[in-house]
């Protein structure tokens, strides 16, 4: 999938708020796509535009290019769309207990995708149930087809998400925070879940989240997102040994470290705020906080420029003496 200068912006009563500005994203085939960055700074937008499911009004995807395998999905209408969701592009909601239905049991919700895109029978859409939720490890799924979400633990509700998005094996599976409500335990079991799924169903997956350790584990590629905006791209291996951009060296400053080295430094924190996003302050929006910023950081908007390779930055002065142990 690519996405090309997709903006959604949301026209409120206090002004329009920029929401996402411009962003372009590549998810190759077969990989893990990591989307990171301070909360409000669009993430979970984009991936609502790219479902279709911007709440309008008041959001509206005013430009911009969502190509999945050579189709614009924002050429489709509504009924178009509808038939692309769960069946070719499925998405993991944060939190799973406000994103199950709590009066339906899990069986017949984890069985809606077959039912909407599907003409299996009853009894295959049973057995392709059963054969899911035993996939994801849900013991004695069987049993497990008339339980209601609230009888569920945590990690089990979130297995049965999962299940619910994969069912139709699509080509494409965006998790926005899958892991952010279970312990360390239960994180690391659905971190393996979501890849072995992805190598057994060929399915490529963008992975929102603020964890950088969970980034760092299982992405291929990172884009970093501030205020609405992709300040940097590359692969895993670029942005946590290479970063160029000062607000990526700050995320990665910020992560507490056992090396003997830091045993006795304070960590760092990016001081301020993120922008209001209907009040965006001119030249590089992330100039207020940033500790190398110059007088023309004020003025001028920064390009994307490339650091090496497939690695690009969107800063004047990127690169320019960091490193996440500096």
């Amino acid at each position: 999938m690519e996405i090309r200068n997709l903006t959604t912006r949301f026209f409120t009563r206090k002004g329009v708020v920029r929401a996402v500005e411009g962003v372009d994203l590549a998810v190759r085939r077969g990989t893990i796509t990591g989307l990171v960055g301070e909360s409000g700074c669009g993430k979970s937008v984009t991936a609502l535009s790219v479902m279709g499911l911007v709440p309008s009004p008041p959001g509206h995807i005013t430009a911009g290019r969502i190509i999945l395998e050579g189709e614009n999905l924002l050429d489709k209408n509504p009924e178009q769309m509808a038939g692309v969701r769960g069946k070719d592009i499925s998405m993991i909601f944060q939190e799973p207990m406000t994103s199950l239905n709590p009066v339906l049991p899990i069986g017949r919700q984890v069985a809606e995708p077959l039912r909407l895109h599907t003409r299996l029978g009853r009894r295959q859409i049973r057995r392709k149930v059963v054969e899911m939720l035993e996939l994801v490890g849900i013991p004695e799924p069987e049993k497990r087809l008339w339980t209601f979400p609230h009888q569920l633990s945590g990690g089990l509700r979130q297995r049965v998400m999962i299940a619910m998005a994969m069912i139709c094996e699509p080509k494409l599976l965006i998790a926005d925070e899958p892991t952010t409500a279970l312990d360390v335990t239960i994180q690391a079991q659905i971190l393996d879940l979501m890849k072995d799924l992805m190598k057994r169903l060929e399915t490529s997956i963008i992975l929102i989240t603020h964890d950088l350790g969970v980034v760092a584990e299982v992405c291929d590629d990172v884009y970093v997102m501030y205020a609405g905006k992709v300040v940097e791209q590359g692969s895993v291996f670029d942005i946590f040994d290479n970063s160029a951009h000062p607000y990526t060296l700050g995320l990665l400053r910020s992560i507490p470290r056992i090396d003997a080295n830091w045993g006795k430094r304070k960590l760092h924190a990016i001081e301020g705020t993120v922008p209001n996003l209907s009040e965006m302050p001119a030249g590089c929006p992330f100039a207020p906080r940033c500790e190398k910023a110059r007088s023309f950081c004020r003025e001028k908007e920064p390009p994307m420029v490339r650091i090496d390779g497939r690695h690009f930055a969107r800063c004047h002065v990127a690169g320019e003496g960091g490193s996440p142990d500096g």
